[in-house]
């Protein structure tokens, strides 16, 4: 019985970080796919759905292996694609996503059901926007003005050019980077919930 319990425990484990790998290749190469909304937000700012899979490894596996897709993605990306920000952008992905994921996984695996799911993901997507804010202003957006030279007030201009009133780093966040994180999370959500269910044995076997 002892040696049973083992081999599932072994099995369950092998599994899991199957489906870790899976999902992080999959992240990986989604973080390629990615487009500008020029209408809407300045265009070095991209939209991908590239913390779907980290979602899908938080509600199969558990909230840190959100953390750990997310990571792995980060790692890949930065190894085979390079960087072009001395990490700071691998590094605010590897924190949002994290945030987004492992949240929603907490609350999901508090009552696995439906509407603890949904409940998970707008929470995280929620929180992530919300912390999307000061590493943004604290972190991201002044390390970019000291690595390509570009003063803070060429920056703000590009959100001014879209709307007349971004003029400071905060408001452009405010009006810009926060609708757009929050949608950018329900997207994910949203295709979460479409795919779950037909991936369910594949993530769970």
């Amino acid at each position: 019985m002892s040696s049973t319990a083992t081999f599932a425990r072994q099995a369950a484990r092998t599994h899991r970080l199957a489906v870790a790998g899976m999902l992080s290749a999959v992240a990986f190469v989604l973080m390629y796919v990615e487009f500008p909304i020029p209408a809407l937000i300045p265009v070095f700012i991209k939209l991908d759905v590239s913390d779907l899979p980290e979602l899908l490894a938080a509600f199969s596996l558990g909230p840190v292996w959100g953390v750990v897709v997310a990571l792995c993605k980060n790692v890949l990306f930065a190894v085979l694609h390079g960087t072009s920000s001395n990490y700071v952008g691998e590094l605010f992905n590897f924190l949002a996503g994290s945030i987004f994921a492992f949240t929603a996984g907490a609350v999901y695996h508090r009552g696995k059901s439906r509407k603890s799911a949904l409940l998970g993901a707008m929470a995280g997507a929620a929180l992530m926007t919300l912390l999307s804010v000061p590493l943004n202003y604290y972190l991201v957006y002044p390390a970019y003005v000291k690595l390509y030279e570009m003063p803070m007030e060429a920056i703000i201009g590009m959100y001014q050019a879209i709307n007349p009133g971004a003029n400071s780093l905060m408001k452009c966040l405010v009006l810009f980077n926060v609708p757009f994180t929050f949608c950018k999370g329900m997207l994910n959500v949203l295709l979460c919930f479409l795919i779950y269910k037909p991936l369910s044995p594949i993530l769970h076997k």
